[in-house]
């Protein structure tokens, strides 16, 4: 097995298309999964260690339907989708349906597992726990709810139950994509338009309504790039194409 490489190459991609940024995250993705495929016919002294990314982005109005996900979750047709400014991908990371948008923080971890732990559930639950530290911060209790990825306030009672982010990967060969849609200031009415990850009977909050005040993304970011490190025991550098 080739060295563990725990060094994160961290990029801000600022506000970029969907699709523009699927077919980035594809090409490092496949980068990485060629990177271990060649590793497997050299000598351990003469394999390459593989790289990781963070990219953080956001997305103008879009909805994204995961390959496990229902169509009839986009409530809306093409006709609202166009007034809306919105556009509709399916794509293939796991879960359901969910919303991006201006406001809404999306980071996308393109990481080689096999450089941290190879359990693809542990996985999930760091992320998990990159927001509910970083929501703790400010000063928000949240935490998951039983067979649902993400993260949610006050799940333990269903009249109040409320999901602040949405979750879905995609892990092949231990290298994953996709990641988190952590709704910051983001505009909650075009979650109308879904039933958020295919579950209807909760609904959806963003960390402005709940602090009743516009948030500082640029603060946001610096504190969940503290937390990602700190659970991953990585290091974070920044990565500039």
């Amino acid at each position: 097995m080739s060295l563990q490489n725990r060094n994160i190459l961290f990029q801000d991609l600022g506000q970029k298309d969907y699709k523009v940024c699927w077919d980035y995250q594809e090409q490092l993705f496949n980068e990485i999964i060629q990177r271990k495929i060649s590793n497997r016919l050299l000598p351990i002294e003469s394999q390459i260690p593989t790289k990781n990314y963070l990219l953080f982005v956001e997305h103008p109005h879009v909805y994204t339907l995961g390959k496990s996900g229902n169509e009839k979750n986009l409530l809306a047709n093409e006709t609202l989708l166009s007034e809306k400014e919105a556009t509709f991908y399916k794509v293939n990371r796991g879960g359901d349906i969910t919303y991006h948008g201006p406001g809404q923080l999306v980071a996308y971890p393109i990481l080689d597992l096999d450089n941290f732990f190879t359990d693809i559930h542990k996985y999930l639950r760091l992320l998990e726990e990159t927001i509910i530290l970083t929501l703790k911060e400010y000063g928000i209790d949240s935490g998951r709810s039983k067979g649902e990825t993400g993260v949610w306030l006050e799940v333990e009672n269903p009249l109040k139950a409320r999901k602040i982010c949405a979750m879905g990967v995609r892990c092949s060969r231990w290298v994953t994509m996709h990641g988190w849609a952590f709704n910051v200031n983001s505009n909650l009415n075009y979650f109308n338009h879904i039933i958020p990850c295919g579950i209807n009977d909760k609904g959806v909050t963003s960390l402005q309504r709940e602090l009743g005040r516009v948030i500082d993304m640029n603060e946001i970011k610096h504190k969940l790039k503290i937390n990602f490190a700190n659970l991953f025991e990585a290091d974070i550098l920044q990565f500039n194409v």
